[in-house]
């Protein structure tokens, strides 16, 4: 799947491993680990079937964004990179054809 960043502060932030590690500290395998997922799969519904990635779409007013797992209560946030998005036919987004996302945050907690 191809990731764009939505800040150049944050794509800096996962250049290379070191920065990684100086960026999320004890949580850098797994921020690496995730991000290499991200990155193999060839479209965002491959990414459910990784048990420990615990993919899954946010709700309320997060809605359209998705999450994986770094940590329990750590996630890596982003959003399909598509307009206009791919929808199935009962209004959902078709995660089939999503190929493309923007990483907006890496390590929140937002629970």
């Amino acid at each position: 799947m191809k990731l764009r960043f939505s800040s150049r502060k944050l794509e800096k932030s996962v250049e290379s491993f070191s920065a990684i590690k100086k960026h999320y500290g004890s949580r850098a395998k797994q921020v690496d680990q995730r991000l290499d997922d991200l990155t193999v799969v060839d479209c965002l519904a491959e990414m459910y079937a990784i048990p420990s990635a615990h993919c899954h779409e946010l709700s309320g007013g997060r809605a359209g964004e998705f999450a994986v797992a770094i940590s329990p209560n750590h996630r890596i946030i982003f959003m399909p990179d598509h307009d206009p998005m791919p929808r199935k036919d009962d209004g959902g987004i078709d995660l089939n054809l999503v190929d493309s996302i923007v990483i907006t945050a890496i390590g929140e907690d937002y629970h």
